[in-house]
Parts: structure tokens; sequence; C-alpha cells
């Protein structure tokens, strides 16, 4: 469990199309094999210390063709921001997908300073 050490807690959201690919051809959806799409994210604000981060699909478009296979996970989070990741393997073909996130954690008070 994550315990937060003040009550300024923030939460920040966003809606990231993470690719296109039907649209050009990209290896989403003419490719096999594994593939990867990483997104970096970065905070309006920073956050105190290392945010929780959640993220879900929030559209896909997916050949029913081939088997639908799909690892969604936020990697690299720091308090100024996260990479959204997007995995696909073997035959899976996907022509677009957007990720839903949302981060909370501790912000800095407005007399919290840095001295040194």
């Amino acid at each position: 469990m994550k315990r937060l050490r003040n009550h300024y807690i923030g939460v920040e959201e966003g809606d990231n199309v993470l690719f296109s690919d039907f649209q050009d051809g990209g290896d989403m959806w003419t490719g096999t094999g594994p593939r990867e799409r990483r997104r970096r994210v970065t905070f309006s604000e920073s956050f105190r210390t290392i945010p929780v981060v959640q993220c879900a699909l929030s559209m896909w478009d997916i050949d029913s063709a081939t088997n639908q296979r799909v690892d969604l996970s936020a990697e690299a989070i720091d308090v100024g921001g996260f990479d959204i990741v997007f995995r696909t393997w073997g035959d899976t073909r996907v022509a677009r997908a957007r990720v839903r996130w949302m981060a909370f954690g501790e912000l800095r008070h407005a007399d919290e300073w840095d001295l040194y």
C-alpha cells in the first residue's frame, strides 16, 4: 500500500491516441511477431513523490480474423511523467489504439522549498 504523507493530493488524467497504423500501413497493422509502441506522457505539474498510474484501453480497433493479444502498462514512472507501453505479438493486427490514464499522488505544498 502506498501511504500519502500530506493532504495535498493531485489527480491528473488524460486520453492519448497511441497510433493509427491502418492509415499508413504501420507495423501494428501489417507486421507480425513482437511489436511495441511507447508514448511519453508529461504531467502538467510535477508530483512530490512518484505517483500511482493506471492505464486502460479506451478504444481499440483490431482485426477480428486474428488473435487479440495486447499487453498495456505504465513504465518509467517518475514525478514528471511516465511511458504508456502497448505491446502485441504473433499474428495480431491492431489498426489503432487509444489509452485513458490516471495518475494520483502527493503534491508539494506552496511553502515547501528545496533549498539545497
